[in-house]
């Protein structure tokens, strides 16, 4: 195989509650799962130890070199590995600075895509690989339900068929996540306390989520970052404002901002939502993805990752 074509689905924080802080970071307990907004990436072997990425959309084109994570994946890849590089086509939909993570989904699907093309099958090392290039691509990479905790090294998938429907409200503006703990860190230490009880938001949401209760995973969405977030970019209230308008399941900030979803029953709720949405946010009809095991042999079943294509998607692009 000498090129392949990789969806590289975005992500939502359901809930994201801040549990500590060790050696300077922030821990975290999250309930994250993958949403059918993606970049594709077009990913050609090379016959040197050279990558090069080329951008597409959604200004990503301004994006230096020395800033573009999908480079550093390939490069990293190519080190870590021992082959050659590739070059990689993004054409971005996923918005940037919305807490969706688009860097991060560019960040996997090149690894995922190297993987494949190079014959690479060690996730473990894979994982690693990923934990050091940002916070939530370990979860990332394989993408799904789960509970990512720690600083996001530490993700436990969620065996559930349930599926979930979002109405994204993204505003053109986005929030520094390093602004948005500073400022977090800065409430706590002035006294204000979390707007939250004692309960333990995400565990709840899983146990209603394994439930295949989506009215009670809506109850419990939460954001610690929501408030710090909202003080540094108005937005971010308006588009919250704006999708608790159309009295969702439940409303909530994704990441540190400034993406904001709102959760309805079904996807003719979400396009309902947006049909009557009348703001300046980009707005976006989303559902989860889960991954699927598919049986390869009656000995063997391998792990059937969301960001790749079918096999006959992949077939289209062998003689490439």
């Amino acid at each position: 195989m000498h090129s392949i074509k990789i969806k590289s689905y975005a992500k939502v924080n359901l809930t994201l509650e801040i549990v500590g802080e060790q050696d300077g970071y922030h821990l975290l307990d999250s309930l994250v799962a993958s949403v059918n907004l993606y970049d594709l990436l077009v990913i050609k072997k090379r016959k040197d130890k050279l990558s090069r990425v080329t951008m597409h959309g959604l200004g990503s084109e301004s994006i230096a070199p020395e800033n573009n994570n999908a480079l550093k994946a390939a490069e990293a890849f190519s080190a870590e590995f021992g082959v050659n590089g590739v070059d990689v086509t993004v054409y971005k939909n996923i918005p940037i600075g919305a807490g969706l993570g688009g860097s991060s989904a560019d960040i996997v699907g090149v690894l995922n895509g190297m993987a494949r093309l190079y014959g690479v099958e060690d996730r473990a090392a894979l994982k690693t690989l990923a934990d050091r290039l940002g916070s939530d691509t370990g979860y990332m990479l394989n993408g799904g339900f789960a509970r990512m905790q720690g600083r996001g090294e530490i993700v436990t998938p969620i065996d559930t068929a349930a599926k979930l429907y979002f109405l994204l409200l993204c505003p053109s503006t986005s929030v520094s996540a390093g602004a948005c703990y500073r400022t977090y860190d800065e409430r706590i230490k002035n006294g204000d306390k979390k707007e939250k009880n004692t309960e333990k938001y995400t565990e709840n949401a899983i146990a209603n989520l394994r439930e295949k209760n989506a009215e009670g995973v809506g109850r419990y969405l939460m954001n610690d970052l929501f408030a710090p977030a909202a003080s540094l970019n108005l937005d971010v209230q308006e588009a919250y404002e704006a999708a608790r308008s159309f009295s969702p399941l439940g409303a909530v900030m994704t990441g540190s901002g400034s993406c904001v979803l709102a959760m309805f029953e079904t996807k003719e709720l979400c396009d309902w939502a947006k049909s009557r949405y009348k703001g300046k946010c980009r707005a976006y009809v989303a559902e989860t993805v889960t991954p699927d095991y598919v049986e390869k042999n009656k000995k063997k079943s391998r792990w059937r990752n969301p960001f790749w294509l079918s096999e006959e998607e992949i077939a289209e692009t062998d003689g490439e």
